[in-house]
């Protein structure tokens, strides 16, 4: 069974505010999020508001966060493997400008197929 916090209030005029109070994140979790947690974060507060919010006041918002970063890279690294595998670049001593060219599609390749998987399901 979960504990349940004392709620209590303070007055501001004629409302009455929650006291919310945040603890602090776990040490390994104060380093910055990387890219695609702070994507995550930015789609959730933007088109999921329950959830963010539910997160947040759970506290597990950060951990959420940290833990689809990590995927997320894992995921890049593993699928621009495999693309460059199906499809090799051109060699990039000879002509690097298509190299870079074919390489960035890759990668946005790889990045959409992380956004729909990971970002905003």
């Amino acid at each position: 069974m979960s504990e349940t916090k004392e709620l209590t209030y303070s007055r501001v005029g004629d409302y009455l505010i929650p006291d919310l109070i945040l603890s602090e994140p776990p040490e390994e979790l104060t380093e910055p999020i990387g890219k695609y947690g702070r994507m995550r974060r930015s789609y959730l507060k933007e088109h999921r508001a329950i959830t963010y919010n539910t997160l947040l006041l759970n506290e597990t918002l950060f951990s959420h966060l940290r833990e689809i970063d990590q995927a997320a890279n894992e995921r890049m690294a593993l699928l621009m493997k495999e693309l460059t595998e199906n499809n090799p670049p051109p060699d990039k001593a000879a002509d690097q400008m298509s190299w870079v060219q074919h390489m960035n599609s890759l990668r946005s390749q790889a990045e959409e197929m992380i956004m729909n998987d990971l970002i905003y399901s």
